[in-house]
């Protein structure tokens, strides 16, 4: 029993214009507003895509063709990178010459012309900002330092040391402290475990440190000899595995390790058999600061996915004597005794050390670039230099290109961070001060080891350094490029967070540019914490679109298709992500080669690629999931506090956050300036609300954020945490503390205890089970089902209804039963890849919220929909029960004709098989268009919606009958509804096919090289390679069902 509700062709019309309005706007929509853009999704909706100019191969002819196809299949924003690849041969325009800036001019006039917006990266390669017009003193620069020791007690000329290509920021001297040390040496070979006994100089040594001058990464300890035993003083990672610069601008740092006081003169050095190079390990009875170089920048996180943890340090062992650490008070500035690199003063008697500091350029640049667009990269710390880089290329492109030919020129775009850090600038003194109160000059030893006042000290001030790091690349970098895109029309567009050696915090970043983005790959672990720390930024920041750059793969050239990649899409959606990025387009500027330029990453969304005529089926339904996640506002239930300390590209998630619940993280800075407590709800200027914030696991907190806590705490919200009992900071030190403890012990009690009422609110303990207070305090599961059920969800409250996206993380067909928190309200499904509408007539409600059962194919997906509705049923059912109407077993006629033209042919295929089977090489490695033909009888229909279903297709397929479009297949369950189409008696069915590439790159392999027609620069292939089932695989059916209610 189908039943039909009909809206007139012109009242289609006017919806679609207002939404479209509505949907750029960012307004809120209705139900009944979403139903007609989910049918025929605007233009509006934006699908975007990296257009990469690879290694200056490019033409005019290829930029038009290219902006031609993009609107053919629905691209509608692309983000222009030129880059440089190893692997792809220079072409002849290279970047900002005369003949570039022509197709630059020619890309932006067709773009415009066709209506596609572009973005460019704001410099050239895509990390980060930088290029040749970047001198030394507007680059990303560390305090460097150069020592001598000189005799006090008489007036002393000194020529001071060199820094090469410094520049001078202070001359410092303090007292030399007394030291023994010894230093082994040894080369380690893979495998093999060290065991070393070291003799010290004297007892109780203080400090070990590791070096080496190749990389590596294995595991140490070392041992005190007490009588006859050692005693294990410390166990710590060795991971100086990356020398690159953007993991670090002192690539060889020293690696310090600070040791307890201890009373032997015997020691033992041990470390694991992994890693092989040479290496000198040094005792020290003086405190040295522990992981001074990862503390300053000098070394950060040496692989892709720093987690929350990686930049936390555990307390340093306290030091008794206080003549073992440099007293503040001691520490002199000299700096205006000075006079080109010649010291004049008279120092007080003993041994002192004097030295001299300067800014040097961390040597790390755009990348990747080509040769004549690379040089350093620019300052993230001063405005100043940014907006000097920002008139050195997108000013350019402002300047040369006429106004009316670039109206499509809207984004300036930041892709992630992958140039490592940076710890001072030029007004760096000054920037301190105005921030905490007090001088950094003091504590400048710091950032070569000195212990300065005690290790805590020293500890508070490089907190104090790191975070002001932090402060300064948002407002200073994101911000001042934001405000000077604002300035000429532009946005900005922003990866918020970085890969490689990135020193800022992720929500703070992202908070000040226009659009946030994440990214994911089709395989493998990148993205997995990227896309919720875009989302969270964006719901935190209000900010309506979270982009992601997406389906970014290795390796597996030419085999990669969008079934594929909906799974892990899909599961992104359900973090927050509701705007795609494809990554990527690589330009094709040469018409005689196919599949053409390649790279070794990204999958082939360009017109070359023999599915590209099809992406337009993928294309509907990233834009209908994209403008649906767009809607209404995101319900979550927990907020993560992320702490202060910085660097930061994640939160934590602990405790975990048990099944059916949503979150975000959430930072100090929207704490402090947009957050407050109303009806026991966290609420945000954005429009969240959050039941519960959980605090991280730390100890330390700034007295001016927990002040914020108690202030929520008091109005009525629930905190999970315990106590802090300091500040990490130097600021206001030792008044900070005590007022930490004061306002702690306000809100959590004197002693310790698992729950306590504050005011209005609750804080918890950490011992509490997340999932127990969450029902104690009648917080249901927004989406309960059985934990070994592999869906994951996504809510969004709509102005009139709800609607939750539910995706199938498996690769089978799944029956659930699921309870959603809403109640009193009609439940549908829409199907995001079809544009059905149907009711889901059964369902129950309680006090639990709705109860459906549901069903799901294989990685597919579903909108739940719940809007207040007065329908009432007789029969139906949720999920399709479908019967064979029947079985189209052919023959058929099959056409192939490759993309590139080389090759046509028909064949008669009496039943359906892969490509890869037949004994005729041209179609065994076949590459290209298909399409199959046959005619069937229809004696009668006994259901009242009929479907085609096509089985398996490989990889892609559009479908015609009876002469007409009736739509494509590209995943499970590769059906299609065709009531409307079918017709008793003769019936005429048309099947375009597409494979992908690699089995024809494959077979050119086993020819000679004049025989080939296929060329890549990127081919991992061999000729003895499996080959990729290809083609319509079937069985091909006509099934029908009688008891689902549509709407249409």
């Amino acid at each position: 029993m189908k039943t039909r509700h009909y809206l007139s062709f012109c009242l289609i019309g006017l919806f679609l214009n207002f939404i479209s309005c509505k949907s750029e706007l960012g307004n809120e929509v209705t139900l009944s507003e979403l139903e007609t853009s989910f049918r025929t999704v605007p233009d509006s909706v934006k699908i975007g895509v990296y257009w990469y100019w690879i290694s200056n191969n490019i033409s005019k002819e290829g930029v038009i063709k290219d902006l031609q196809s993009m609107k053919e299949v629905g691209i509608n924003r692309a983000f222009i990178g030129n880059v440089s690849l190893p692997e792809v041969a220079e072409g002849n325009i290279k970047v900002l010459s005369d003949e570039w800036w022509d197709i630059v001019h020619t890309a932006l006039k067709t773009a415009t012309d066709l209506g596609i917006e572009i973005g460019f990266f704001n410099g050239p390669g895509w990390s980060q900002s930088g290029g040749p017009w970047i001198r030394d003193n507007q680059s990303m620069r560390y305090l460097d330092d150069a020592s001598i020791r000189v005799e006090g007690g008489r007036d002393t000329v000194i020529v001071l040391p060199e820094i090469k290509n410094g520049q001078d920021v202070k001359v410092l001297a303090y007292p030399v402290l007394a030291e023994s040390q010894e230093k082994w040496s040894f080369t380690k070979k893979e495998g093999e475990e060290i065991g070393l006994q070291l003799r010290a100089p004297a007892p109780n040594m203080r400090s070990l440190i590791f070096e080496t001058d190749t990389p590596i990464k294995s595991f140490g300890k070392i041992y005190a000899k007490e009588g006859n035993t050692f005693r294990l003083l410390k166990s710590f990672d060795i991971d100086r595995s990356n020398f690159n610069l953007n993991v670090g601008f002192v690539p060889d740092a020293p690696l310090v390790i600070s040791l307890p006081e201890n009373q032997a003169d015997v020691y033992k050095f041990e470390m694991s058999g992994s890693g092989s190079g040479n290496c000198t390990v040094e005792l020290s009875s003086r405190p040295y600061v522990e992981y001074y170089a990862e503390k300053t920048l000098a070394k950060m996180f040496p692989t892709p996915l720093p987690m929350w943890k990686d930049y936390l340090w555990e307390e340093q062992p306290l030091v008794s004597n206080k003549e073992q650490v440099l007293d503040p008070e001691k520490i002199l500035d000299l700096t205006s005794d000075v006079n080109k690199g010649v010291l004049t003063c008279h120092l007080p008697k003993g041994q002192w050390k004097v030295v001299r500091y300067a800014m040097k350029t961390t040597g790390v640049t755009n990348a990747p670039a080509a040769p004549e667009a690379t040089g350093l990269e620019v300052d993230k710390m001063n405005s100043k230099h940014l907006e000097f880089h920002f008139n050195a290329f997108i000013g350019e492109i402002l300047k040369r290109i006429p106004e009316k030919d670039r109206k499509c020129f809207k984004v300036t775009v930041m892709d992630s961070y992958e140039t490592g850090g940076m710890n001072w600038t030029d007004d760096m003194e000054q920037k301190f001060i105005e921030t905490y109160g007090y001088s950094p000059i003091p504590y400048l030893p710091v950032l070569h080891g000195e212990v300065v006042g005690s290790p805590d000290i020293s500890d508070r001030f490089l907190w104090d350094l790191r975070r002001l790091i932090a402060d300064c690349v948002s407002y200073e970098y994101v911000g001042a490029l934001s405000k000077l895109s604002h300035k000429y029309g532009l946005t900005t567009w922003l990866e918020n967070y970085g890969h490689w050696g990135f020193p800022g915090e992720f929500l703070q970043y992202g908070g000040q540019s226009d659009e946030v983005a994440g990214e994911f790959w089709t395989t493998g672990d990148l993205g997995n914490i990227e896309n919720r720390a875009a989302s969270s930024c964006a719901h935190i920041y209000g900010k309506r679109k979270v982009w992601a750059e997406s389906f970014t793969v290795g390796g597996g050239d030419f085999t990669h298709d969008p079934y594929e990649m909906k799974q892990r899409g899909d599961r992104f959606f359900t973090e927050g992500i509701n705007a795609t990025l494809l990554h990527v387009y690589i330009h094709q500027p040469y018409e005689d080669r196919f599949p053409g330029i390649n790279a070794s990453f990204g999958s082939e969304f360009n017109r070359h690629n023999t599915w590209f005529s099809q992406l337009d089926l993928f294309i509907d339904y990233l834009k209908r999931c994209n403008m649906m996640l767009q809607s209404g506002k995101y319900v979550a239930d927990i907020a993560y506090f992320i702490g202060e300390d910085t660097p930061k590209m994640t939160g934590p998630v602990d405790p975990a956050v048990p099944k059916g619940y949503a979150f975000d993280y959430i930072n100090g800075e929207v704490l402090l300036k947009s957050a407050s407590v109303k009806d026991g709800y966290l609420v945000l200027s954005s429009g969240m609300k959050y039941r519960i914030l959980i605090l991280p696991d730390l100890k330390t907190m700034r007295p001016e954020i927990l002040q914020k806590i108690k202030s929520f705490v008091h109005d009525g919200l629930i905190v999970l945490g315990n106590a802090p009992d300091r500040s990490p900071s130097l600021q206001n030190y030792p008044d900070a503390d005590r007022e930490v403890r004061c306002l702690a012990k306000e809100i959590w009690g004197d002693k310790h205890v698992s729950s306590r009422k504050y005011g209005k609110g609750m804080v918890y303990g950490r011992e509490c089970h997340l999932d127990s207070l969450l029902l104690k305090n009648h917080i249901l599961p927004d989406m309960k089902i059985e934990d070994d059920v592999p869906v994951l969800f996504i809510h969004r409250k709509i102005t009139d209804g709800d609607l939750y996206f539910i995706s199938n993380q498996s690769r089978e067909s799944i029956k659930f039963t699921s309870v959603f928190r809403v109640k009193n309200m009609q439940p549908e499904l829409w199907n995001p890849v079809t544009g059905e509408i149907r009711y889901l007539p059964e369902y129950s409600c309680s006090e639990k919220g709705t109860t459906l059962d549901l069903q799901l194919d294989d990685s597919e997906s579903a909108f739940v929909v719940f809007r207040h509705s007065k329908r009432t049923f007789n029969g139906g059912t949720n999920n399709p029960v479908l019967h064979e109407e029947l079985n189209i077993i052919g023959p058929w006629n099959v056409h192939f004709k490759s993309i590139d033209g080389v090759s046509e042919k028909n064949i008669k295929m009496d039943q359906l098989d892969s490509w890869t089977n037949a004994e005729d090489n041209d179609i065994k490695y076949f590459s290209g268009v298909a399409t199959y033909r046959t005619i069937f009888q229809v004696d009668s229909i006994a259901s009242e919606s009929v479907y085609l279903d096509l089985g398996k297709v490989m990889v892609m397929a559009k479908v015609k009958l009876n002469g007409k479009y009736v739509g494509g297949v590209w995943t499970a369950p590769y059906r299609l509804p065709i009531t409307d189409e079918i017709q008793k008696g003769k019936n005429v069915l048309e099947v375009e096919v597409v494979n992908n590439w690699v089995n024809r790159i494959i077979g050119d392999l086993n020819l000679p090289d004049n025989k080939r027609s296929t060329w890549a620069n990127v081919i991992t292939w061999h000729p003895d390679s499996e080959l990729q089932q290809s083609g319509l695989l079937g069985p091909v059916r006509l099934v029908g069902t009688s008891e689902l209610h549509f709407i249409e």
